[in-house]
């Protein structure tokens, strides 16, 4: 996947690189040098290979909150370790890695429990440092602190991640696949496969056709459902599900007389088995719920919603229709475990990832890539960094 290089000459000293550094919310993302530090205790500098642009990096970008500017974003990304700080044995220099922003440190309770995926020690939060002190590892040439985005700060060449973000691949996986695998993929395979558990034979349904709900089907494909609905408004995405077991499409503005739920319930003679909000909307979390089988149905959201939006629920329909609704942080995967089982799948040419590609370019494009995601022309861009 990379070739091992000497790095004796940068290891403990500051590195200067390219970054595509975001100054202002909605302004096109700058090319500039940075600097970037040596990594600090339990922590790995990495030569990124190559990132891909996800909506979240969009979501965040397009967010004015104080404090979060200037930042380097980008958080689906596979690297070369060039150096690591104090006190790290998991990885070593030439290391195959992929960051990820959900943490795994495999040794507090949660992270040893099989019940959930969010580890107790390091839990998630929007923040704009490193995990562990709260600093930067990245300045400008000016001396100006740029912000860490989600753990991971991929638009860099080089990026300073701790080792619970981190994820060691000894697959020869090509690096545009295997950075598939840091979020949207994940997320969406690890929904059908761990938070949802889906059984054979099952009726599913995605509210939301991107990269997560696409990977979302293939989960559920891989695990013999024999009813995939997909719900967005754009009918080309039904084409594009196909090959990841789509069966059924329901073209949103065309359900005119009828509430999408409604339709479904229709379709499925009750509701599906498994609904999955993938849109990041609060009315389309009700519309999940609502389409999902009475007794046994279960809502899984992965959508990524506005802050301080409220779902609101009829306490009486919880109490007697036995459905179940959960929000689901990476799909429910443990970043360690399941990253590693994920590309050896693609490896065994069982899971479909090469159709999430659409784009592919440098660095130096990033807001190119960005135009074509907001205006849903691509599913996934890779940027390379050489």
């Amino acid at each position: 996947m990379g070739e091992k290089q000497d790095c004796s000459k940068t290891a403990g000293k500051p590195i200067r690189c390219r970054a595509a550094v975001a100054r202002k919310s909605m302004e096109p993302l700058v090319i500039e040098e940075v600097i970037v530090a040596p990594p600090k205790a339990y922590e790995v500098r990495i030569k990124v290979l190559c990132t891909s642009l996800c909506y979240s990096d969009i979501t965040f970008w397009k967010r004015n909150e104080p404090g979060f500017y200037p930042v380097i974003l980008g958080h689906e990304s596979v690297g070369v370790v060039e150096s690591v700080g104090d006190g790290v044995d998991e990885f070593k220099e030439g290391d195959i890695v992929i960051p990820q922003w959900m943490a795994e440190c495999k040794e507090c309770e949660t992270c040893t429990s099989n019940k959930t995926n969010i580890c107790s020690k390091f839990p998630f939060s929007i923040s704009t440092f490193s995990c562990r002190d709260e600093t930067s590892r990245f300045t400008d040439l000016n001396g100006q602190t740029l912000n860490h985005f989600l753990y991971v700060s991929s638009f860099s060449e080089y990026t300073v991640v701790d080792i619970v973000h981190l994820t060691k691949l000894d697959f020869s996986i090509p690096p545009n696949k295997a950075c598939l695998l840091s979020c949207g993929v994940s997320t969406g395979v690890g929904a059908a496969w761990r938070a949802a558990d889906v059984e054979s034979g099952s009726t599913v349904a995605i509210f939301g056709l991107g990269v997560i709900g696409f990977a979302v089907a293939e989960g559920s494909r891989l695990r013999g459902a024999k009813r995939i609905i997909g719900v967005d408004l754009n009918p080309e995405k039904f084409e594009l599900g196909k090959k990841y077991g789509i069966t059924d499409f329901i073209d949103v503005r065309k359900c005119k007389n009828k509430s999408v739920s409604e339709i479904i319930n229709e379709m499925t003679d009750g509701g599906a088995d498994y609904c999955f909000e993938c849109a990041g909307s609060t009315d389309v979390m009700q519309d999940a719920f609502n389409s999902c089988r009475r007794g046994w149905g279960k809502t899984i959201v992965l959508g990524v919603e506005k802050p301080n939006q409220k779902l609101s629920l009829d306490s009486l329909v919880i109490l007697h229709s036995g459905k179940t609704l959960i929000g689901s942080l990476f799909g429910g995967s443990k970043p360690k475990t399941d990253i590693p089982i994920l590309a050896q799948s693609y490896m065994n040419k069982e899971l479909q990832l090469d159709g999430f590609i659409t784009h592919e370019m440098k660095l130096e494009d990033i807001n190119k890539a960005f135009e074509l995601l907001i205006q849903g022309k691509c599913l996934r861009c890779v940027m390379w960094m050489d």
